[in-house]
């Protein structure tokens, strides 16, 4: 089956019981029992739900691994995975990573115990450096957010191989249309869901994927436990969403390479940031290991005020946290997803206050040029 007829036909496909084409919401939190112990599969809503279990099935399939989950955001499910490790175990993560990462990672397990070190994921002597006795897992973002710098997912999975660690990669700007980690010697995927996969701006979720069916009874032993699970209007929300990701992944993309090429070709940005350009250093490297370059972008405008002036003036950009969605997205990272990463080490990883990340919606090309054009200008 290829991949735009799996996103249509993949998973559980319809409702057996009466027929209907798309899977049920089932809005119920508890399920009648048999007898002591016998049940149809379902016992209580936080271990399993039907319209969740055919989210986590369909994700599970798309991606190519064994299990799958469904959590309520992508940092519940970061959470759920960071949860594998145990006091005084380390993590080698990538220096380029979304804020919330950075935060929760930094302020909240390492007071738990965690250790870790931020390396350039691309840099693959910086990782094999980074690895100490103690290391469990590699956690990395390919291309990163915001300065999509491109990581070679089979040559770190080779070296976490090597040294007996785990390879976990956050696959949310390609999404498994356009990359499949798994495939590529990955352990764990997982998403931020509210963003391509759901497409339209209307649910948080996140889902993880693993490839080895024990590490998937083991991430399902702590989602169930910790209890950060999707509910099932939202996970009917990404099922119905997930059906259109193929075309509107493709929207994204052809959009994105004609605005990033019209970028960099205007000499009032210092820069561009876009692995579909020749000139991105990681353009060879994503031609090999995805399909696709995807639909994000950003470039640096020269400063800070520059910055709040060109998002103060765009019409079809929305200002707004989050990426994704059909509609064209723009923020300043410094100041709003990653500003809880701190001024100096913001500087030193070259997200200045003059980068402006732009989330490339379906829209009519033009109208964004335009847009942008005259909020330049």
């Amino acid at each position: 089956m290829r991949l735009k007829t799996k996103l249509i036909h993949g998973g559980i496909d319809g409702d057996a019981q009466t027929g209907a084409v798309v899977v049920p919401i089932y809005q119920v939190s508890t399920y009648k029992q048999e007898a002591i112990g016998k049940h149809k599969g379902f016992e209580y809503s936080r271990t399993g739900n039907p319209t969740r279990h055919a989210l986590e099935t369909y994700i599970a399939e798309v991606e190519g691994g064994s299990r799958g989950f469904a959590f309520g955001s992508g940092m519940a499910a970061l959470s759920t995975i960071l949860s594998l490790f145990n006091k005084g175990d380390h993590l080698v993560v990538g220096d380029d990573v979304y804020g919330g990462t950075y935060r929760v990672i930094t302020r909240v397990f390492t007071r738990l115990g965690l250790e870790v070190t931020y390396v350039d994921t691309s840099d693959l002597e910086a990782v094999k450096q980074a690895i100490q006795p103690q290391t469990r897992a590699i956690i990395l973002e390919t291309p990163t957010n915001p300065l999509l710098k491109v990581s070679d997912i089979e040559a770190v999975a080779g070296i976490a191989k090597e040294k007996g660690v785990l390879l976990v990669v956050d696959n949310t700007f390609m999404t498994p249309y356009w990359q499949n980690p798994l495939d590529l010697g990955a352990d764990i995927v997982y998403h931020s869901a509210t963003k391509y996969l759901g497409g339209h701006s209307d649910v948080v979720a996140g889902l993880a994927v693993t490839k080895d069916p024990q590490l998937g009874e083991d991430l399902h032993f702590l989602q169930n436990s910790i209890g950060a699970v999707l509910g099932p209007q939202d996970s009917w929300l990404l099922l119905r969403g997930m059906k259109t990701l193929g075309i509107r992944m493709e929207e994204h993309e052809a959009n994105t390479r004609t605005l990033a090429k019209w970028l960099a070709e205007r000499n009032d940005i210092n820069r561009v940031n876009y692995p579909g350009l020749p000139s991105h250093p990681g353009h060879e490297l994503a031609k090999r290991q995805a399909r696709g370059f995807g639909g994000m972008i950003s470039f640096d405008v020269g400063s800070g005020e520059r910055a709040e002036s060109v998002l103060a003036k765009v019409k079809y950009f929305t200002l707004a946290e989050s990426l994704g969605a059909v509609e064209s997205l723009i923020s300043v990272p410094a100041r709003m997803t990653h500003a809880s990463i701190p001024p100096e080490r913001r500087q030193e990883l070259g997200i200045t206050d003059g980068l402006v990340r732009i989330s490339v919606g379906i829209e009519d090309v033009q109208d964004l040029i335009d847009d942008l054009e005259q909020a330049l200008a």
